[in-house]
């Protein structure tokens, strides 16, 4: 029965942006009023913080967490399918979420067609240029704080051609025509919404669905995914398809995302290992 989820195996999954960190034990968020935290059985707060505030952190905490996903129902529902050795890979591993649906949107399109090691920099980046220091952490930055960055200083961030998408999309957002609060569309009509805007393609609309929103979604299309559904049944990557990879997972229902998430970090753990081992390899021949 799982009691308490694994924070450090949660923080390792998570998009490393300056604005958290995972120390003794305690992982800890910094909000706009101040940090706070969780260790996987108490909450904590600064103590001028009101009633409402700690409640509103809490609240925010267990979104970011996953703290309302019930991971023992998750497992029972796969183990005794293909996908079974992933309980104990990462046995107590939620799906972590972005703190706000605007940090999700920028974080989403920094990840376009990059690796997900190479977006964490250039997402660390640009928190690190224009985000508020508050102790040792950042806060995201602000719409208006993006909008402000001159063309040069965006290029710092070493986001590519994603910075101009991230720039005419946060325009959009500030104007008012870009609406992200979608919680009560459909799947199918929240996608249909978000990829009438230029830089947002399905991809990044099934992402921002499950990272910003917490909507029981997921990326088809995805490159790890794709590979990793291959590895798992032993498919030639090219040959497994988005509509594969839906026969798949669509079964496991309200499941379907957090299956889905799995198997993409079961994707990027042996990846790693894979480039690991090259690169130890290389070392030896010199």
């Amino acid at each position: 029965m799982v009691k308490v989820i694994d924070l450090k195996k949660v923080a390792h999954e998570m998009i490393k942006n300056g604005t958290w960190k995972f120390e003794n034990g305690v992982f800890k968020q910094a909000l706009e009023n101040g940090i706070v935290g969780f260790d996987g059985k108490n909450f904590y707060f600064p103590e001028y913080f009101s009633q409402k505030e700690r409640k509103d952190a809490k609240k925010k905490l267990e979104f970011i967490l996953g703290l309302d996903i019930d991971l023992e129902n998750f497992y029972s529902e796969i183990e005794d399918s293909k996908f079974s050795f992933l309980i104990e890979e990462f046995y107590g591993l939620t799906l972590p979420r972005a703190p706000s649906k605007y940090q999700a949107l920028v974080e989403v399109i920094a990840q376009q067609q990059v690796s997900f090691e190479f977006a964490m920099r250039t997402i660390n980046n640009l928190v690190k240029l224009v985000g508020r220091k508050i102790g040792d952490l950042y806060l995201f930055p602000k719409p208006e704080d993006i909008l402000n960055l001159s063309d040069e200083e965006l290029k710092e961030t070493k986001l590519g051609y994603r910075a101009a998408y991230i720039k005419s999309l946060t325009e959009e957002y500030v104007k008012g025509n870009l609406s992200l609060d979608l919680e009560k569309l459909s799947e199918e009509e929240a996608i249909k919404y978000l990829t009438k805007f230029r830089g947002i393609g399905k991809w990044s609309a099934e992402l921002f669905l499950a990272y910003g929103l917490g909507k029981n979604t997921y990326p088809a299309g995805d490159l790890g995914l794709r590979r990793g559904i291959a590895k798992i049944f032993n498919l030639n990557p090219k040959e497994v398809k988005e509509k594969d990879v839906r026969e798949i997972i669509e079964p496991y229902g309200k499941w379907k995302f957090l299956l889905a998430f799995y198997i993409l970090c079961y994707d990027r753990k042996t990846e790693m290992m894979k480039n690991a081992n090259r690169n130890k390899g290389r070392r030896k021949k010199i």
